[in-house]
């Protein structure tokens, strides 16, 4: 067990990639406590969790509330006495529309969940992860948020892309701030991860351009070397992979999980 006796905080931890890394963790032996705004999804991952003999906690959070993240690592701490990993993985997809039409508050509303918060959160872990000179945070962040890594850019879309850009600026900087206390920050991008937001993603953009719902889909994987979204198992095992020792020399790096992402020219 690669995680054994760990104790890890996992935002959006109830359903899609957050619940299928809470699922992974469980299994490598590390006590998961999961957070997000709606207790009933967490409940039912926590139980699968229990189902199959692990240890979990589930403690409804809004992670945009300073408070309820504070509350959120003090519980944490309480139940099992450190925090030892963290994983960014609240977010939301955001609104399908051109800059000159976005609506002001649902822009604040992406930063504040999918940057803020994730800054929040590592805030507060932080403060426990720097005296016991050890610890590792994970951002998931997005290929959308690396499109100025030599990739177009990312059409209406510019919330979530400029939240994720943000967060791997967060990543960079807080691995340099925390290296010294034994601490890694990393984060990993998928593309498309086959599940629920995908899907919403897709059909948004098909009632935003009135392109076939088909045919969007069609035209998202054609650029990817494997023809094929990701599966939410597949981030999880590179969560496992940066929050275990086998990562100990990683920090400050994105890890790409994109099944082979390309533009075509």
């Amino acid at each position: 067990m690669r995680l054994k006796s760990k104790v890890a905080i996992i935002t959006g931890g109830g359903k899609g990639i957050g619940r299928a890394i809470s699922l992974a963790f469980a299994s490598e032996g590390a006590s998961v406590v999961m957070a997000a705004r709606t207790l009933s999804t967490l409940e039912e991952t926590a139980e699968e969790i229990r189902a199959l003999g692990g240890t979990v906690k589930a403690i409804q959070t809004d992670i945009t509330d300073e408070k309820q993240v504070e509350r959120l690592v003090a519980e944490t701490v309480h139940a099992y006495g450190r925090i030892d990993i963290l994983v960014n993985n609240s977010g939301i997809a955001g609104p399908t529309a051109r800059v000159a039409d976005l609506d002001l508050a649902k822009w604040n509303e992406v930063l504040a969940i999918n940057l803020t918060g994730s800054m929040l959160c590592a805030k507060y872990a932080l403060r426990h992860m720097i005296p016991q000179k050890s610890g590792t945070i994970i951002n998931i962040v997005s290929e959308g948020g690396r499109s100025g890594d030599g990739r177009s850019g990312y059409p209406m879309r510019s919330p979530y892309c400029c939240s994720k850009s943000g967060l791997i600026g967060l990543t960079e900087t807080l691995a340099v701030e925390v290296g010294e206390f034994n601490i890694r920050v990393n984060a990993i991008s998928p593309a498309a991860v086959r599940g629920e937001r995908i899907m919403n993603v897709v059909k948004g953009r098909s009632e935003a351009t009135g392109v076939p719902f088909e045919e969007v889909m069609g035209k998202l994987v054609e650029n990817y070397s494997l023809k094929r979204p990701a599966e939410e198992s597949e981030v999880a095992a590179a969560a496992v992979f940066l929050a275990s020792d086998d990562a100990s020399a990683m920090t400050g790096q994105t890890l790409v999980v994109n099944c082979g992402q390309h533009i075509i020219f």
